[in-house]
């Protein structure tokens, strides 16, 4: 079983912005988020994340006791010069050319496609894995971003980059994606095992 988790919410996200590789750290809420989803990951044998500080402090408040592995193909997508920018302030010509070609890369940034390659090849490498992998008994945890997030739920359901803009995936959440008989099948998808403060 491969457990995806997206970070809890970070200051970017809290301020509405588009957040790539600028590390913006968690949120009192995206802490909250992360320890609430421990319980979901119980028992994992592996817990890796991308490099970024709002993924790894999310590994840790997860509380599984494992070392945290770094793998670099679960960092978020590089949104180059619109990195941390405002949502609002990002041009309507941008997200048109983002939601209609997926090999468009914005300058000094990265297309879905090399982001979608690079987290394909991570998720076929842990589902390659016998015995205490991904195919095992146990469960590979893995804590990343919502674009790398997405493309591999893509990847599972055997749809093209462009699929990730029909996904929503909030913070904190949890995607679970096993392996079948022939091949990766998506189990759940963008569970939140918290709840808002009432």
């Amino acid at each position: 079983m491969l457990i995806l988790v997206r970070h809890g919410e970070s200051t970017g996200n809290a301020d509405g912005l588009l957040l790539g590789r600028i590390d913006a750290p968690l949120t009192q809420r995206g802490l909250t988020q992360a320890k609430a989803v421990g319980p979901s990951v119980a028992g994992a044998t592996r817990l890796i994340s991308s490099p970024l500080a709002r993924a790894r402090d999310t590994a840790e408040a997860l509380g599984t006791g494992l070392p945290v592995e770094i793998d670099d193909r679960w960092i978020e997508v590089d949104y180059g010069e619109f990195d941390g920018r405002p949502l609002g302030l990002v041009p309507d010509e941008v997200w048109t050319r983002w939601r209609s070609d997926p090999d468009y890369r914005p300058p000094g940034g990265e297309s879905l496609c090399e982001a979608g390659s690079r987290v394909r090849s991570a998720c076929e490498d842990l589902f390659a894995t016998d015995g205490e992998g991904a195919r095992g008994p146990g469960a590979v945890v893995v804590v990343s971003h919502v674009s790398p997030i997405k493309a591999a739920t893509c990847w599972a359901l055997g749809l093209g980059d462009q699929g990730a803009w029909r996904l929503y995936l909030a913070t904190g959440s949890v995607t679970r994606i096993s392996w079948g008989a022939e091949g990766p099948v998506l189990s759940r998808f963008n569970e939140t095992p918290w709840s808002e403060p009432g």
